[in-house]
């Protein structure tokens, strides 16, 4: 379920200090309830999922599409990709951070771990369109009885580039790969909770 802007903001997250430049594009609630120490099964959850593979057939289409696309464009070329586009954002990291687990590796998509918290994760990409943070965290369910996951997307548009191709993508994100994504995480977590 899509969240307000303050659903992020009102949190004291490591990530305000950190990508305190970036624009924040959605939040979202996860299907994944749990209790209070359960954050690590979401950090292995995401660790394996792969949304060209979990998501299905629709999300798969937008996906090799986006990826034919930024192809022929370029969008994603190793000299313009994170280290040598913009600084990373572990450049801005408090010592703490940097010296504490940098949280899981994404196997299957082109984002690099930067620093984990007991109730806080990000991760970011970069390349001609845009750099980006992932940004998760467990917070306490609407009842105050349980935990849930939280997603958050901050983006720092590339120029026009950047902005047409965030404004281009919104919708295909709207309505079709959050909520696919999303119904997908929630079967792989209750598939893979305890009785």
């Amino acid at each position: 379920m899509k969240l307000p802007d303050g659903a992020h903001f009102s949190r004291r997250w490591r990530i305000h200090e950190i990508a305190y430049d970036f624009d924040l594009e959605d939040v979202w609630a996860l299907p994944t309830p749990g209790g209070p120490d359960d954050f690590p099964r979401l950090l292995e959850l995401f660790a394996s999922f792969d949304p060209e593979r979990d998501a299905g057939p629709a999300v798969r289409a937008l996906f090799a599409l986006r990826w034919a696309i930024g192809g022929l464009m370029g969008w994603d070329e190793t000299s313009t990709g994170l280290r040598s586009r913009v600084p990373s954002l572990g450049d801005r990291l408090p010592d703490d951070l940097r010296d504490g687990a940098s949280g899981p590796d994404l196997d299957n998509a082109p984002f690099e771990s930067l620093y984990g918290t007991a109730d806080e994760w990000a991760a970011e990409i970069a390349n001609s369109t845009v750099h980006g943070v992932l940004h998760l965290g467990w917070v306490p369910d609407e009842s105050g009885d349980g935990y849930r996951g939280q997603m958050a997307v901050l983006v720092k548009p590339n120029g026009r580039l950047g902005k047409a191709y965030m404004a281009g993508i919104t919708p295909f994100r709207h309505l079709v790969v959050y909520p696919t994504m999303l119904r997908a995480i929630g079967a792989k977590w209750r598939a893979a909770t305890p009785a």
